[in-house]
């Protein structure tokens, strides 16, 4: 019988074993040795539970030995069954007691079968639950601990980014009023740069005019085409002179300022652009354009390269007079002599010889004394008698062929090549006073240019800042999403670690009130 019991412990996990000692009826025939008896039955089935099978401790097994009389407690039932008492019959003494511990087995063998079966049917479950239940709160734990940390990076990240946003608006703008600063200060040198080239080229005008060699003739035809090959000339030449003053040092200067701009705006730019800046900012090669437009504005040009005698009425008056008052003067005398002669007004007071300048007083002298000579022919004869008896008619005879030998001389020495100096000599005059008009806007066109180049490279490099700086605001705005997962996240592992700590609370708590009280 303990082999049997063996075997079933071997192949079963704590079997449920309950020891009866039937037939205990037969020892009420002996009562002097019913309790010796059964002393030695219960330490010997206690051993055999505790010590051989294991399956209960000592405190437990009284609760598994048991001492009755199944014939007894069968007959009791069928009698209870016909409706006759229970102890009728004959019976040995103790039957009550005997019965009494024979349901207290039924009670006790109830209990362990609706234990063992609920035991049987929910500890895996429950062990199984308690797992997952570890396993969720370790997961969401460490789900936690990672958005934490996640979180913290994006915070640094962020923080990093909106620190490096915030130095290159500061940056930008210091550098923007810099930059603007030295622009100026550079188109303001270049405008004065060029304007006392071109003042000085403007002094020098004769000598390139005398370098244009072309075949002049006074008919209009070659007039005009040598005028233009003219224009083209100084427009070349004076193009080129104050390329070879100006271009050079302009170009260097703009050429290190934007170098300048460069390596100020390269540290606001990630350090994966910064090695690809050259590509990144068009840099064509500056030329200095000057524009003169020389064709147009010596298109009024009109020469005089008739013959004039030196010593003649019209050009002594300009020799004395200047060209402009010389013609005042020659137009005030036709207009006398064309004008009828009446007698002047006593009545009208003299003009206040305060009032006047010496360049209109010498041309209304002149104008009276030409007035003077013009109104008759006497007055003539008149001069001409005072220097007759003054200097002799010998003196007056060799002054009268020296002149008439000076005008011969002039007028066979004026012939096409003394043409030509005249008509290069009064045109470096007019382009002279043409260019001198045009100094001003010729530098601050110029120095608008250079402006222009300067404003279009900082404006790319401005372009670039940008795009650095839209990049950096979409970097924290995605942070500032992923920061806001991270916080939905771990909120959420948060409360699913909770969770799985109270479901693990329930579940030994379900252990310990229905599973343990089996064991």
């Amino acid at each position: 019988e303990k082999q049997f019991f063996h075997k079933v412990n071997e192949r079963l996990s704590r079997p449920n074993i309950f020891i009866l000692n039937n037939r205990w009826d037969a020892s009420a025939s002996e009562p002097e040795y019913m309790e010796e008896v059964r002393r030695q039955h219960m330490e010997r089935c206690t051993s055999f539970l505790v010590d051989e099978l294991g399956v209960v401790d000592r405190a437990q097994a009284g609760d598994r030995i048991f001492f009755v009389s199944a014939k007894e407690v069968l007959n009791a039932r069928i009698q209870r069954a016909q409706g006759m008492p229970e102890g009728g019959g004959a019976l040995a003494d103790g039957f009550q007691v005997r019965m009494f511990e024979f349901q207290n087995f039924e009670r006790r063998f109830e209990e362990c079968i609706s234990q063992s079966a609920v035991k049987t049917k929910f500890e895996q479950h429950t062990v199984r639950a308690k797992q997952i239940a570890e396993d969720v709160r370790l997961i969401m734990d460490s789900v936690h601990v990672a958005a934490q940390e996640q979180r913290v990076y994006c915070l640094e990240m962020r923080e990093e980014r909106q620190e490096r946003l915030g130095f290159i608006d500061k940056q930008l703008e210091l550098l923007t009023q810099d930059y603007k600063r030295k622009i100026k200060q550079i188109t303001e040198e270049v405008e004065r740069q060029v304007s006392n080239a071109m003042a000085e080229e403007i002094r020098r005008l004769s000598v390139l005019v005398d370098e244009y060699q072309a075949d002049f003739h006074p008919s209009q035809v070659v007039l005009k085409v040598y005028k233009n090959e003219l224009h083209k000339h100084i427009e070349e030449g004076l193009g080129r002179n104050m390329s070879d003053r100006c271009s050079n040092a302009i170009t260097a200067s703009l050429q290190t300022m934007q170098q300048e701009m460069i390596d100020g705006l390269k540290p606001l730019l990630p350090v994966s652009l910064r090695g690809q800046i050259d590509m990144l900012i068009p840099r064509q090669c500056f030329t200095l354009s000057y524009d003169l437009n020389c064709d147009k504005l010596c298109a009024d040009f009109q020469e005089d390269i008739e013959f004039h005698f030196s010593l003649g009425w019209t050009m002594l008056v300009n020799r004395f007079l200047g060209p402009k008052n010389g013609r005042r003067a020659l137009m005030g005398y036709n207009d006398q002599i064309q004008r009828p002669l009446t007698p002047a007004n006593p009545s009208l007071p003299p003009l206040p010889q305060g009032s006047m300048t010496q360049e209109e007083l010498m041309v209304s002298m002149v104008t009276g004394l030409a007035s003077l000579t013009s109104r008759t022919s006497m007055g003539i004869l008149v001069v001409g008698g005072v220097v007759w008896k003054a200097v002799g008619w010998r003196l007056i005879a060799l002054s009268l062929g020296l002149y008439g030998l000076l005008y011969v001389y002039e007028r066979l020495t004026w012939t096409t090549k003394a043409k030509e100096r005249a008509f290069k000599r009064q045109f470096v005059e007019y382009a002279g006073e043409k260019l001198q008009l045009i100094v001003s806007y010729t530098g601050s066109n110029c120095s608008h240019q250079v402006q222009q180049e300067l404003a279009g490279t900082f404006a790319h490099l401005c372009q670039q800042v940008d795009v650095t700086r839209e990049n950096l605001e979409q970097e924290i705005s995605a942070m500032n999403k992923k920061i806001e997962v991270l916080d939905s996240l771990q909120s959420k592992a948060k409360l699913l670690r909770n969770k799985a700590g109270w479901l693990d609370s329930e579940l030994n708590m379900f252990t310990h009130q229905y599973l343990q009280q089996s064991r």
